[in-house]
């Protein structure tokens, strides 16, 4: 009996060590450049409406997805977080000023670059100390969804120096605004909706309520 037992302890001893060495290796951490560009963003919120950036000729609109929407003032973005960031030519009249429609806003032309800033716990660490954002990661894309990692250093450039905001832009008018900043149980509060909500349909209101 005694044997017994010690076959049975050996063949549980064995039995755990072939577990632990079939289990995959854990996926490298994403880094510049990788970062997929999400599908279906347009249905996020927007994190501020269309911005006029008359000095480079340009209009942006940048989006948030929900997971971002939990943030609260004074508090880092969650872990899980991107952001989609549009940029087009301000459209130009024939004497090259630019065009603007009756409400004084600029005119959009051609999309440009699409930028993804995404945030996840064990991201960022292969980046030198004196350009991390965090566990912020960033990529960039031509209007025709292939990459453009020559400009995503350019990025790093912008937000190294938004620390106290983790690192991303226009924090304060976002809170100060605050359209598009409403959690899912928000929406089903303002809505009447039940629990029950698809995520889907969540989604689909959170990018309404941003409008």
């Amino acid at each position: 009996m005694k044997h017994l037992k010690i076959s049975l302890a050996a063949i549980a001893a064995a039995t755990v060590l072939a577990g632990c060495a079939s289990a995959p290796p854990a996926a490298p951490p994403t880094k510049d450049g990788e970062l997929a560009m999400p599908t279906g963003y347009k249905s996020w919120p927007r994190f501020l409406p269309t911005i006029d950036r008359e000095d480079v000729k340009q209009v942006r609109d940048i989006y948030m997805n929900p997971v971002s929407t939990q943030v609260k003032k004074g508090e880092a973005f969650p872990q899980g977080s991107r952001f989609v960031m549009e940029i087009y030519a301000a459209a130009a009249n024939a004497d090259g000023s630019l065009r603007k429609d009756a409400a004084g806003r600029l005119v959009k032309g051609n999309l440009m670059h699409v930028y993804v800033m995404g945030k996840e716990a064990n991201w960022g660490g292969d980046v030198p100390e004196a350009i991390r954002n965090g566990n912020w990661i960033y990529s960039a894309y031509k209007p025709d969804g292939s990459a453009n990692t020559p400009i995503v250093n350019t990025c790093r450039g912008c937000h190294t120096p938004l620390k106290k905001d983790d690192y991303v832009i226009h924090v304060d008018r976002y809170f100060a605004e605050r359209k598009s900043a409403f959690t899912v149980e928000q929406i089903h509060a303002q809505a009447g909706m039940s629990a029950q909500l698809a995520d889907a349909q969540a989604v689909k209101a959170l990018a309404q309520a941003s409008r």
